[in-house]
């Protein structure tokens, strides 16, 4: 299979190109196309056939559920159902944007799309690109990050061309997103909302509108359970080739833990990448990545920092750990997911 790529204005998207996206998906196929947070991997989420090509593209196993995108609020009452009052006030502030509320499902919505659940995952995605593309399809979009299986999460339009050329018909290459990690997603089944995966909406932000609300023991580093009721849950995801050591810790410290690493694994003939959230630094190292020096920044760069070790044959990432306040909750639970090993110093 060839892969089309359209380069599409980001803020004045072409309606021909967005067309020839949304005839794809109309006849069942899939479509790579940026969103705020990463590129989406979209098909019908409500056509099981299309849905079940989204799973074969991307390796990714048939019980991790994904995220249908909407372009109006009405569509939320066809897709699920016994949706609590609490709802609207939160869709009323963080839609459209990188928020997912997870429901219980309506009878249209295939059990291939939730992953065999009875519960849904939606969003309303702020991007022109992908808002367009869902209007223009007619259809809602199952759409998990446009990536193989367990690699970084692409926010770049070549990083899914690296990953998923020759397996998907059509990349819509809306540049660079914004936001750069994964969407929030919040469980409203229960009374009490709970945090599934923190991401582009912060802990904080939720918390101003609705009052306190549980975080899933997975976030907190605890095994459970519990219903793995949103994607990034269950399985290891973001991860480079290389292995990312992850060290938390005050600067001091972890400044001189990754000093000894460096030296450890240069004896071992390892090539070696930091990541540093500070332009001043005394590393010495085969490749070392500047981040960010604010959350925003890091999370935006993260993934395609991930890429660029891979490409420069890394085999040890040393990261340095941040605080877990905001926006730095979900950078630390990507950090989290795709580190090989934590240290604490």
């Amino acid at each position: 299979m060839q892969t089309k790529i359209l380069k599409v204005n980001q803020a004045k998207p072409q309606i021909s190109m967005i067309r020839q996206a949304a005839r794809l998906i109309q006849k069942g196929d899939v479509v790579a196309f940026p969103t705020e947070t990463v590129y989406g991997l979209g098909a019908d989420a409500l056509n099981p056939s299309a849905v079940k090509k989204i799973f074969e593209a991307k390796g990714r196993p048939a019980d991790n559920p994904l995220i249908i995108h909407i372009q109006d609020k009405k569509d939320l009452k066809r897709l699920a159902m016994n949706i609590p009052k609490i709802t609207e006030k939160i869709i009323e502030k963080f839609w459209p944007g990188p928020l997912t509320i997870v429901l219980k499902k309506s009878k249209i919505v295939p059990k291939i799309t939730t992953g065999g659940l009875d519960t849904v995952a939606i969003r309303m995605p702020k991007n022109k690109i992908a808002s367009l593309l869902i209007k223009e399809s007619g259809v809602p979009l199952a759409a998990p990050s446009a990536n193989f299986f367990g690699r970084p999460s692409p926010t770049l339009a070549k990083h899914v061309s690296e990953d998923l050329s020759g397996r998907i018909s059509m990349i819509l290459d809306g540049g660079k997103t914004r936001i750069g990690i994964e969407s929030t997603v919040i469980d409203l089944t229960s009374k009490t909302p709970m945090l599934l995966r923190p991401g582009g909406i912060t802990l904080e932000q939720i918390e101003e509108i609705v009052g306190a609300i549980k975080i899933h023991p997975i976030i907190k580093g605890r095994k459970s359970k519990m219903m793995h009721r949103s994607p990034g849950m269950k399985y290891k995801h973001y991860s480079p080739n290389a292995k990312i050591i992850l060290i938390e810790g005050t600067d001091k410290n972890v400044d001189k833990k990754i000093l000894q690493l460096i030296s450890k694994f240069k004896k071992q003939q390892k090539r070696v990448g930091i990541m540093i959230m500070q332009r001043n630094h005394t590393y010495k190292a085969d490749m070392i990545r500047f981040v960010g020096n604010s959350p925003d920044r890091i999370a935006a760069n993260l993934f395609k920092v991930f890429r660029e070790f891979d490409e420069g044959k890394i085999d040890i990432i040393l990261a340095h750990g941040i605080s877990k306040e905001g926006l730095g909750l979900g950078i630390m639970n990507r950090l989290g997911k795709a580190a090989h090993m934590k240290i604490k110093v």
